[in-house]
């Protein structure tokens, strides 16, 4: 038999409005979608709660949370990966972009070792053992300034659905950690590191960019090219570093650093990824270009919920506060990173898409997940 999910007396949040209505979900996908408040036979009344696309996260660290949540603390892998997928199904996500990083540092006390390739097999393992209740890809994070990232990207292939590569250049004093204090603060608290430690850290780091920078920038996007994978820049930071970001084929820039750069960004028709919990704080922990800013200059595409995974929906709600516009603010979270990345499958309610659906009930300002749904099937 069939699996059919019906949703109606709805507020369904479509591309271009919101209208109330019912929409029929059979074997994983939308097949009816139904303008008015009328509750069929069969059908679940959501009492005029919201109806929107499942949403879409392209940057997430939570995995690397999962596998190691205290430093130098290795979690099992297997039980990591689901409690990080029942985790972001209970926030509203649906799709993720699950970011590993690639190059590896051995020649230092403050090094790190190599674990993406690893790693990945187990989630695609856990991915074609069904054992995941959304949709997972791979977003490879290609660290510059490292030693072994060519190596490491060679590991991977067309087969490993390797949807993004995002260029990672962390060498102190430029990008996010133009100042060293915000740099000192973040790896002392994640490494454990004295001011010896720090000053040691910040020089290799410097000598590894001098050495490897241009060959791994080169490298990291003919192999993100080879996989058929998006690019993505981190960070970038002026209109010199947007132009070179341009000439490497990038798609969209993840939470660029300045208006500078995000102005540039538009210029050159790269979309603008900012950060869910910058928005929601009212900016930068790293002391960075405000989310809200770039928001009232009509400068943000994309939003990510970085490392807090119910900030995503929470983030498009306010962002919908800013612009007096849900429907533009759902986008943010669904149909724009989608796009993004080209899955021209989900991230709208539309006839004929992927069957993957939150509902959400507001509180005040604050939404509240009332039901999710991956492929038609209730996941949270």
């Amino acid at each position: 038999m069939s699996e059919v999910l019906h949703l109606a007396n709805a507020r369904l949040v479509l591309s271009d409005r919101v209208m109330t209505g019912h929409i029929m979900i059979i074997d994983g996908r939308i097949v009816a979608i139904v303008e008015g408040d009328r509750v069929p036979s069969g059908a679940v009344d959501c009492k005029g709660d919201y109806v929107m696309p499942g949403l879409v996260e392209l940057h997430t660290d939570n995995l690397e949370r999962h596998i190691e949540p205290r430093p130098k603390v290795d979690w099992p892998h297997l039980p990591a990966l689901l409690a990080h997928d029942a985790e972001l199904a209970s926030t509203g996500i649906t799709t993720v972009f699950d970011a590993l990083r690639v190059g590896s540092i051995h020649s230092a006390k403050s090094g790190y070792g190599e674990y993406a390739r690893k790693l990945a097999d187990e989630l695609l393992d856990a991915r074609a053992a069904g054992h995941f209740k959304i949709s997972h890809f791979l977003h490879l994070r290609a660290e510059i300034c490292s030693e072994t990232l060519l190596e490491e990207m060679a590991a991977f292939g067309p087969k490993d659905r390797v949807g993004i590569v995002s260029l990672m250049d962390h060498t102190p004093g430029q990008r996010q950690f133009r100042d060293l204090t915000a740099l000192k603060n973040y790896v002392a608290k994640k490494r454990g590191m004295n001011d010896a430690d720090f000053v040691e850290h910040v020089e290799n780091l410097k000598q590894l960019q001098t050495k490897y920078g241009a060959v791994h920038e080169k490298g990291a996007v003919r192999e993100a090219q080879r996989y058929g994978a998006v690019i993505a820049s981190h960070d970038d930071t002026t209109a010199d570093q947007v132009a070179a970001s341009a000439a490497n084929g990038v798609d969209f820039a993840e939470f660029p650093t300045t208006r500078e750069a995000a102005a540039a960004c538009r210029a050159h028709g790269i979309a603008v990824m900012m950060g869910a919990p910058n928005l929601i704080r009212g900016g930068s922990h790293s002391g960075n270009v405000a989310a809200w800013e770039l928001a009232h200059a009509q400068m943000l595409n994309i939003l990510s919920s970085d490392y807090v995974p119910a900030a995503l929906l929470m983030s498009a709600f306010q962002l919908a506060e800013i612009w007096d516009n849900l429907p533009a603010a759902i986008a943010c979270v669904t149909q724009t990173p989608a796009k993004a990345v080209g899955l021209s499958d989900r991230g709208r309610l539309e006839e004929g898409l992927r069957g993957d659906v939150i509902r959400v009930r507001t509180v005040g300002q604050t939404p509240l997940l009332r039901g999710v749904w991956s492929r038609g099937a209730r996941v949270a």
